[in-house]
């Protein structure tokens, strides 16, 4: 199984763009820093180069793993990896495999698609841990919102990237 490695590149960068738009001040970064008790002057200083260089590293891990929950021939794959010919054309295996892989190797792959996959992920994974935070941080519903959307959307366009992006 290969993936796309410039969907993975690109995808990594979605986080930031998103992050630029979702949280300007004209959308929704004056309500951000107000319910997350944040000021701009709070928010000066820092090493933007380390911010955005581990932000980007982080992108990659996410946008990998988001590659594994959107793309259904991974999960094949996966099932049948232990197998000993599953990557020797050759074998039993092997045959059934590329067969499998030639008639169903593009199902489902679409950006739509993805960005179902991305928007599931971003209601069950993503706002579950992040309103659980919250709620111990003591912090209300406007900022459970406010992050849960930005990372509904954003995983839902990492998500139509790597899985539309053959």
């Amino acid at each position: 199984m290969h993936f796309n490695i410039y969907a993975l590149l690109i995808g990594a960068l979605i986080p930031m763009i998103v992050g630029f738009i979702w949280y300007h001040p004209k959308v929704f970064g004056t309500t951000w820093m107000r319910v997350a008790g944040l000021t701009e002057e709070s928010l000066k200083g820092g090493n933007m180069a380390v911010i955005f260089g581990v932000s980007y590293l982080l992108g990659l891990m996410l946008t990998f793993f988001m590659h594994i929950v959107v793309i259904h021939q991974m999960h094949i794959f996966s099932v049948l990896a232990n197998d000993p010919g599953i990557n020797d054309p050759t074998t039993e295996m092997g045959k059934w495999f590329v067969d499998f892989m030639a008639k169903n190797g593009h199902n489902f792959r679409t950006f739509k698609h993805g960005v179902l996959h991305g928007t599931i992920a971003g209601l069950f994974f993503a706002l579950p841990l992040l309103g659980t935070n919250a709620m111990f941080e003591r912090k209300g519903f406007k900022y459970i919102a406010v992050n849960a959307g930005y990372w509904i959307i954003t995983l839902a366009l990492i998500g139509g990237i790597v899985s539309g992006w053959e």
